[in-house]
């Protein structure tokens, strides 16, 4: 049974179908989910007639001139043929009617709905019905055994009954169907065939099988089955003969049976894979038209000569076999890729035997299948043909007097092939247009503005319409040259025409930004050579070929270079100096195409930044949109909705940031993407209803849907934050792009950004914590800035996770060092660049000094600041590991806290020591700091670690602030410098406070000084500026204009708020590591310093617990 499968068409939007012919044959007639009922001449019919009988059609069925439709109004209407007028309502439900059917006659039609009940109705009379009631849930399909007096139901109960008609009672009733609660959950549709003329057999569809029950005995006689088959049948129908049975099922594949034989003689694959929901054969036995889930209609060409012939009761003679010589002639000439639809269509059933008559003739040998192989399976290619026709004759008649008998298989029998089948490739397109075949249609839908094309008897025109009329007005066009494809920018509308055996194919280009007066040109391609793809960028076009090539051009009309494709073009889209390409790259299997992509940089530095990768798209689906953001990151949607958006962050991989098929109501509906904004998060297009285009007129409105990354458990508040989280980190990377191609970019909108993932990686963070996950909360710390993980210790240490918050303290130090690292390697030892530089938005400590010299006069005359921020000015004093105590009085100015004066004068030579001595990494500041680099670069990272807010950097002059405090300076050196950048008012009060917390500070025993200078130098800190020098960020964070005074004042807020524990927890720290540096003093003031001594060691008795070790996080991190 050789037959060859026409290239579906597209009929009715996605849903379900059904299909039958006419009495005659003459017209395929089909009805869909759009409410309209369709006939269609031939399946090439380009305008087939149409009928809207309501919103939604679920059945069809059409006989003696009357067509019955089962209506989503819960209706059964009928409609005259093939006028389709309107004749009346056939009868009602309580719900929807899902199949309806016509006797042999067709004098009854019977229906089954989804109440649960089956009504037989006379057609010439519809008040005469007769209802069956039984079933305890929506019935599935219906069918009259040919002699009227039965009639066979399935429903979604699980039952397939068989009723009397006279009677109006169950007959019979097999429980063989999975159960659901509606005919859109059911596993199959269960369509019912009775055996036509003699009636004898029902065909129940059942799993991946047909079981056939006797009318007679109401017992299963046979099953039907393939073991290539693994998918459900859905819908079975019988040849007009009654000798062959076809099937459909929910995975595309189509199959024919030869009812006898048990032999599966024709299998066939839906072209994409969808759902097979309607079959009708035609009454010549010629033809099997097919429907699918997603509206299109198929048919099966070819199958005449088998089931014409077989149904005869006579023996066929050679005249017969001559006549229809003409028949096999075309299916012997196709081409040799025929075998791949033949390898679907060879049976693999277990009896793979010829039939063999007792003559001596060759021509009888033919394979169990009842088709002929192609050529290349027979020994003998003159005999072939002739042995498939011969054989036609001997297949078993109604009567059941011939017989399959054994035979001999084949000498030599070439093998088939069984492997994936190709995909069609798809056509170019060109991306925000709607079909070319469409009167009226947009050509053209983007961010900039509306392209239009009307092409009808008024008028064949183009409008182009602007969104911003600011960037030109509309424009109405002739399109004298038959236009189909145009892009539109802020520069210009480029327009293409394919060409024809008289004219070559036209680039049109309307250069309304031009400033001359000549604003349009045009270029025709050579001969042979046709437009398939085109797009604008800014100052250059580009065009693609069917010759595999793509041309740019200049703006004005210059031609640039050219290239070629590794394949077809399929869409092309530009966008600033950035030109994305999709081409086939090879042949996609099973519904999946095989496309690649090229993303090219035209600017001032020409380079290809994706070489061809494969184009990630969803199973069985097609590309449907490509195209950029706003902001300029390409993006690709495919024909399931599901929106992709290119990673650059992530070796230009594409991640899923969008499903649109979420946001549909039905099936059938689609959303029309026409623009993508990264900021704000916006997918903005428009929705069609039952269909993938939106009409031109009225004019469509535009919807915004959202992002949604497709990570697991959104519904619970982790996996919420989780996809907040990288949602905003992938729309945030356009930043870094735009930045490193020279653009300016929104800094406020990055910060807001940046702000956003921190604190949802600190939301995380709490919830570990309270979900007792410590080591999530550690892998959460790695991904937040130094300036977050010093709040997430501050978490951990007061919610008593002590070891949390130990891991967490390594990490910062961690974070610092390599801060430093980055630093030292962008910049030379300059204190003020470094710290512009720095990645968290803080200025160095050399440059707040530098910036905080200009305003501390007079910035430490209120007694009373001085007094209550003590503590402040003595923790910046040890801050860098005692090196930065000499160093810090000038460049600590804008830092932190007041720097205690000294009116000594000194040298810069006196400095070298200090900083030399300088341990850990600390930073050491010092106007002498370069002539010392190393040591400089070695005190960087606490200078890097100073906000902006500080020294005045930006309000220098305005508010008095406070200087940042160093340790009273004893020598020349020092003194000088102090003097240099301090009041002597406010000197004497800082030195005295600041002599007095730093002896408090001071062990018992007191490590031996080094040398003098270095005693002096090394001045310990006090809790406070531990404290404050690990909240600093913190403060300015919460409030970024604070002036210096005014972060110190809420820091010792902030830090009263302690508990005494705390504050004492920070004191010892501070005197932890005060110990080993101590000196005694050379100066006076020995009565003050054993004060504080005194008290220093009442404190230490208290011992340190681990809280206090967090303290030491706050130095280093700096």
């Amino acid at each position: 049974m050789p037959c060859e499968r026409k290239p579906m068409r597209y009929g009715h939007s996605e849903g379900l179908t059904d299909v039958c012919f006419d009495d005659e044959g003459k017209c395929i007639v089909t009805c869909g989910s759009d409410g309209d009922v369709r006939i269609w001449e031939s399946l090439d019919d380009d305008d087939p007639k149409s009928i809207n009988v309501g919103e939604k059609a679920f059945s069809v069925a059409l006989k003696n001139g009357k067509l019955i439709t089962a209506v989503s109004n819960n209706t059964v209407q009928i409609h005259t043929f093939p006028e389709g007028d309107p004749d009346g309502i056939l009868t009602r439900f309580t719900t929807n009617a899902n199949h309806v059917t016509f006797n042999t006659s067709g004098s009854r039609v019977a229906v089954g709905s989804s109440d649960f009940l089956v009504k037989i109705v006379e057609v010439t009379d519809s008040s005469q019905q007769k209802t069956l009631r039984g079933h305890d849930a929506p019935v599935l399909s219906v069918a009259f055994d040919p002699s009227d007096e039965f009639i066979a139901s399935s429903s979604c109960d699980g039952s397939v009954t068989v009723w009397s008609v006279e009677s109006q009672a169950q007959v019979a009733q097999w429980k063989v169907l999975q159960k659901s609660s509606d005919v859109s959950n059911a596993k199959s549709l269960c369509r019912l065939a009775w055996q036509p003329r003699s009636g004898r057999l029902l065909a129940v569809p059942v799993d991946a099988t047909v079981q056939l029950y006797d009318k007679n005995t109401w017992a299963q006689v046979s099953t039907l089955s393939d073991d290539l088959n693994t998918q459900v049948v859905n819908v079975v129908v019988w040849s007009p003969c009654g000798k062959f049975l076809a099937a459909g099922t929910i995975g595309g594949n189509l199959l024919i049976w030869d009812v006898e034989a048990k032999l599966c003689v024709e299998r066939q694959k839906h072209e994409k894979g969808f759902t097979v929901c309607g079959m009708a054969w035609h009454p010549s036995g010629g033809r099997i038209a097919y429907t699918d889930t997603e509206g299109c209609l198929g048919l099966l060409d070819g199958v005449s000569s088998s089931s014409s012939t077989s149904s005869s009761t006579t023996p066929s003679t050679k005249a017969t076999a001559a006549k229809e010589t003409n028949d096999f002639d075309g299916l012997f000439d196709e081409d040799d890729d025929q075998m791949l639809d033949d390898g679907m269509s060879e049976s693999r059933s277990p009896v793979k035997k010829a039939l063999v008559e007792e003559e001596d003739d060759d021509d009888d040998l033919m394979p169990a299948t009842g088709r002929a192989r192609n050529r290349g399976t027979f020994l003998d290619d003159d005999n072939s043909q002739d042995a498939v026709l011969a054989n036609l004759d001997k297949l078993p008649d109604d009567d059941g007097s011939s017989a399959i008998l054994p035979a001999v298989v084949p000498a030599v029998s070439r093998p088939v092939y069984e492997g994936p089948m190709p995909t069609q490739p798809q056509r170019a397109f060109q991306p925000g247009s709607t079909p070319v075949h469409l009167m009226h249609r947009f050509m053209m839908w983007n961010s900039v503005g509306i392209v239009r094309g009307y092409n009808d008897d008024q008028d064949n025109a183009i409008d182009v319409e602007f969104h911003d009329t600011a960037i030109h007005h509309a424009m109405h066009l002739t399109n004298t040259l038959g236009h189909t494809m145009a892009d539109l920018s802020q520069e210009a509308v480029l327009l293409a025409c394919e060409g024809t055996d008289e004219l070559a194919s036209k680039i049109q280009c309307l250069h309304f930004s031009c400033w001359d007066t000549h604003k349009e040109w045009m270029v025709d391609l050579p001969k042979g050579e046709d437009v398939r793809a085109l797009c604008l960028g800014q100052g250059w076009a580009a065009v693609a070929t069917s010759t595999l090539m793509v041309r740019l051009f200049s703006i004005g009309g210059v031609q640039k270079e050219m290239f070629s494709l590794p394949g077809a073009v399929v869409c092309m889209a530009g966008h600033g100096e950035q030109l994305l390409i999709v081409y086939h790259r090879g042949t996609g299997f099973d519904g999946d195409q095989s496309l690649g992509v090229q993303l090219l940089q035209l600017g001032w530095k020409r380079k290809q930044a994706i070489h061809g990768e494969p184009l990630p798209l969803s199973q069985k689906s097609y590309l449907a949109w490509m195209g950029f953001t706003a902001e300029g990151t390409p993006c690709c949607i495919d024909s399931e909705g599901v929106v992709r958006m290119l990673n650059r962050t992530l070796g230009n991989t594409w991640t899923p940031v969008c499903n649109t098929r979420e946001s549909c109501k039905s099936k059938s509906d689609h959303y029309w993407v026409v623009g993508i904004h990264e900021s704000p998060q916006q997918l903005r297009c428009i929705p069609c209803k039952g269909s993938r285009y939106p009409p031109t007129l009225p004019r469509p409105a535009v919807a915004v849907l959202p992002f949604k990354l497709p990570y697991c458990q959104t519904a619970t508040e982790k996996g919420q934050m989780e996809e907040q989280y990288w949602r905003s980190l992938l729309f945030r990377n356009h930043y870094d792009f735009l930045s490193s191609s020279g653009y300016e970019i929104d800094s406020e909108g990055q910060s807001q950004a940046e702000k956003e993932q921190q604190e949802l990686l600190m939301k995380m963070f709490a919830l570990s914590c309270k979900l007792e996950r410590e080591f999530r909360c550690v892998e959460l710390a790695e991904m937040m800035t130094h300036n977050v993980v010093t709040l997430a210790i501050r978490y951990a240490s007061r919610s008593r996770r002590m070891a949390l918050a130990q891991k967490l303290n390594e990490l910062a130090l961690e974070k610092a060092n390599q801060l430093l690292e980055e630093d030292q390697e962008e910049e030379e030892p300059a204190y003020q660049s470094v710290g512009r530089n720095s990645g968290f938005n803080h200025v160095s400590r050399e440059s707040s000094h530098m910036n905080g010299r200009q305003v501390d006069n007079g910035c430490v005359e209120e007694d009373d600041v001085e007094e209550e921020y003590t503590h402040e000015e003595e923790m910046d004093a040890e801050e860098p590991s005692e090196t930065r105590k000499s160093c810090l009085n000038p460049f600590k100015k804008g830092g932190k806290s007041p720097e205690r004066p000294s009116p000594k004068p000194v040298n810069k030579e006196g400095r070298v020591n200090p900083f030399k001595v300088s341990s850990a990494g600390k930073p050491s500041s010092s106007p002498a700091g370069q002539s010392r680099g190393t040591n400089v670069l070695d005190g960087m990272t606490m200078s890097n670690r100073k906000p902006v807010a500080l020294g005045g950097t930006s309000k220098q002059g305005k508010a008095p602030v406070l200087k940042p405090l160093a340790p009273k300076a004893k020598s020349k050196t020092q003194a000088t410098l102090l003097q240099m950048t301090t009041p002597k008012g406010s000197s004497k009060k800082l030195e005295s406070q600041s002599e007095t917390e730093t002896v408090k500070l001071q062990a018992p025993t007191a490590t031996p000084p080094v040398s003098g200078e270095n005693t002096e130098n090394r001045k310990p800190k006090t809790g406070f500026q531990l404290w404050l020098d690990e909240n600093r960020k913190n403060i300015l964070a919460d409030n970024p204009d604070f002036e210096e005074m005014d972060i110190i004042k809420e820091g010792m807020g902030r830090f009263r708020t302690l508990t005494a524990e705390e504050r004492l927890d920070w004191s010892e720290k501070a005197k932890s590591e005060s110990d080993p540096k101590k000196r005694k003093r050379e100066d006076g003031g020995e009565e003050d310093e054993q004060t504080e001594r005194d008290e220093g060691g009442a404190k230490k008795k208290k011992p340190l617990d681990s809280s206090a070790k967090l303290s030491a996080f706050a130095f280093n991190k700096e």
